[in-house]
């Protein structure tokens, strides 16, 4: 199962930014989507995830600053970063997790997000 992340790009500290991951209908419809990040040097990370019902989870590290969403009729799901800081930096994966927010099948090439000072 591979999801397609877009929208990364250059963008300076304090700016908001909306990244999209879109999905074959079959896989949006039945699983949870998980948003994750890897830095520079460092492993892979879930920043935030979001049920089919619409509830989310964040790791404690983005709380107040990511903001996740999905959109059912168009089987994509969104990650709005605001106030954008230098450390996340990275690229930004999404992918189909399990109700224990585990990833769920093979990764697609991610977005890459720049955040200058």
């Amino acid at each position: 199962v591979q999801l397609q992340a877009s929208g990364g790009g250059l963008v300076q500290a304090g700016n908001s930014l909306r990244l999209s991951c879109a999905a074959r209908e079959i896989t949006f419809r039945f699983n949870a989507i998980g948003w994750y990040r890897q830095a520079p040097g460092k492993q892979r990370e879930l920043v935030a995830s979001i049920r089919v019902d619409g509830s989310s989870h964040y790791a404690d590290s983005v709380k107040g600053r990511f903001a996740i969403s999905r959109d059912n009729n168009k089987n994509t799901a969104y990650l709005r970063i605001d106030t954008l800081k230098p450390e996340d930096t990275a690229v930004y994966y999404c992918q189909a997790v399990d109700l224990s927010n585990r990833p769920l099948g093979s990764w697609g090439q991610g977005t890459q997000v720049t955040v200058s000072s």
